[in-house]
């Protein structure tokens, strides 16, 4: 299925029905933009800019559309071409108002974040400067590759999702596990996380570098 090609109405109806990780993600990266926009504009309102804080009510944002079995989007009617983003719009600063009404900050559900996949592809690379981006996009492929032997079959695909959800699109191990089709608690999420990222850090110390020119290549990545 190509999900960058339905509607943003035909994307929740994706998303509320099957549960697919893949329709998921594809949702993460299409309203993220909006999301984020809305909740930067509220909390600049009350004076505030820690990307921190805005950070948190993004994830909290995703979490309330995912909580009560995404009763948000299950009860959306869309009522015009921009529906959608009027109501990602809506969740967002809800969340945003609340948490200043509230005075209480938004904390993100599963503790301190593993550092970022890119800053283990750059200690792999000891004391050179950061990959080109295509030697990086190369690598972020063999990667992704090497993910489908870490598990069993039957999760390979779910497991890859996760993977990429937490590191290339920032979503917490709690927001992740509220999604239909992942079918893991938070602690499961976590758990996964963290087999996965030991089997990344163990392949990212294959990097060898090559030559004078400081090209690199990944043995058996």
């Amino acid at each position: 299925m190509n999900w960058t090609s339905l509607t943003p109405e035909e994307l929740i109806g994706a998303c509320v029905e099957s549960g697919d990780p893949a329709a998921w993600e594809e949702f993460v990266c299409r309203f993220r933009p909006v999301i984020a926009g809305t909740v930067m504009r509220t909390v600049r309102r009350f004076g505030e800019s820690a990307p921190q804080l805005i950070d948190d009510l993004i994830q909290e944002t995703y979490l309330k559309i995912c909580a009560n079995r995404c009763r948000v989007l299950r009860e959306f009617k869309p009522q015009g071409a921009d529906a959608v983003f009027g109501l990602m719009k809506t969740v967002a600063f809800s969340v945003a108002q609340d948490h200043f009404r509230g005075g209480l900050a938004a904390k993100r559900g599963a503790g301190r974040r593993e550092m970022p996949l890119e800053t283990y592809i750059e200690s792999a690379m000891a004391g050179r400067e950061a990959m080109p981006p295509a030697e990086r996009e190369i690598l972020l492929r063999e990667i992704d590759e090497q993910l489908a032997t870490v598990s069993e079959p039957a999760a390979r695909d779910r497991d890859r999702q996760i993977f990429w959800l937490y590191y290339r699109h920032g979503m917490t191990a709690r927001a992740i596990a509220l999604i239909p089709g992942i079918g893991l608690t938070q602690k499961g999420v976590e758990s996964a996380i963290v087999r996965l990222t030991n089997h990344v850090r163990a392949r990212l110390a294959d990097i060898k570098l090559a030559g004078p020119e400081g090209k690199s290549s990944a043995t058996s990545l």
